[in-house]
């Protein structure tokens, strides 16, 4: 089989708002991200290949550099099928590179690492009057109504760094004890444990002429389904002084859920940078 005849391998970085998304994966009757990108490459080449994506992102959880591959038959200049998405697309999503890449690409089984970033609206800083989120940055922050520490947050975001069992920041069923329940990675494919490497965890502040954020930056190996918004949770638990940083390697070792804080919103997490090999 010629290489034309077995179809090119394609790779997009894609940018979206995911606020009005059913999440990245194509669901029955949901409109998503990457039925969206199904769609628009029908409309532009005639193929329809679903595109495999570097993380199944929740629904309203945003993206500032996903990754899809795919295959397609058809032969288009990189620059054209880049520009002729982006025309037939919505303007919630937008295609920021197209690149033919080696038949041995895949979005997500090639990944070594990736990025993801949590975004915080502080209302109230001490000493400063009350700052009411603007609604044109509602849909990517979570307006947060108490003072918090950013020497507090700093700690705690140290506390994850490390090779862990991260059961008690996995996302869990309600209606099943955590034996019974399957464990999933951020993919929401069952995996046999939650151990993962997180190699950096850190805040940092920005003032803006709207008010103060607090952003939360994580690159791991890979992460748990809802793992990096239930350590968001935690981490604004102590950053207000409902908790100890000091609390969080007994929370990890507790391997349950009920041990650790709560689940911060999807609205405030964006898929921030995917690494693959060189």
């Amino acid at each position: 089989m010629t290489e034309e005849q077995a179809g090119q391998n394609w790779k997009l970085i894609i940018a979206y708002d995911g606020t009005d998304y059913k999440g990245w994966q194509v669901q029955p009757g949901q409109v998503t991200v990457q039925g969206e990108l199904q769609e628009a490459l029908g409309r532009v080449t005639g193929e329809a290949p679903l595109p495999q994506g570097s993380g199944r992102t929740d629904a309203g959880v945003h993206a500032l550099a996903q990754v899809a591959s795919f295959e397609l038959q058809a032969g288009i200049p990189e620059e054209n099928l880049l520009r002729a998405l982006n025309r037939t697309l919505p303007e919630s999503i937008r295609v920021l590179s197209a690149e033919r890449v080696a038949a041995g690409f895949h979005a997500r089984y090639s990944t070594v690492a990736k990025t993801y970033e949590y975004r915080v609206f502080v209302e109230r800083v001490n000493g400063e009057p009350r700052r009411i989120c603007p609604p044109f940055l509602a849909r990517y922050v979570l307006a947060y109504p108490w003072p918090l520490s950013l020497d507090a947050l700093q700690e705690a975001a140290k506390a994850f760094i490390g090779t862990f069992d991260f059961l008690s920041f996995a996302a869990t069923d309600p209606d099943q004890t955590m034996r019974e329940s399957v464990l999933e990675d951020e993919d929401g494919e069952p995996v046999k444990n939650a151990i993962r490497t997180v190699f950096g965890s850190a805040w940092h502040e920005e003032r803006t002429a709207d008010g103060v954020l607090m952003i939360y930056r994580v690159r791991g190996s890979g992460f748990l389904h809802h793992m990096v918004r239930n350590m968001v949770g935690t981490m604004l638990d102590v950053g207000r002084g409902y908790t100890e940083a000091s609390a969080i390697p007994a929370m990890i070792a507790a391997r349950a859920r009920a041990a650790a804080g709560p689940t911060a919103p999807a609205r405030g997490l964006f898929m921030h940078s995917v690494e693959y090999p060189e």
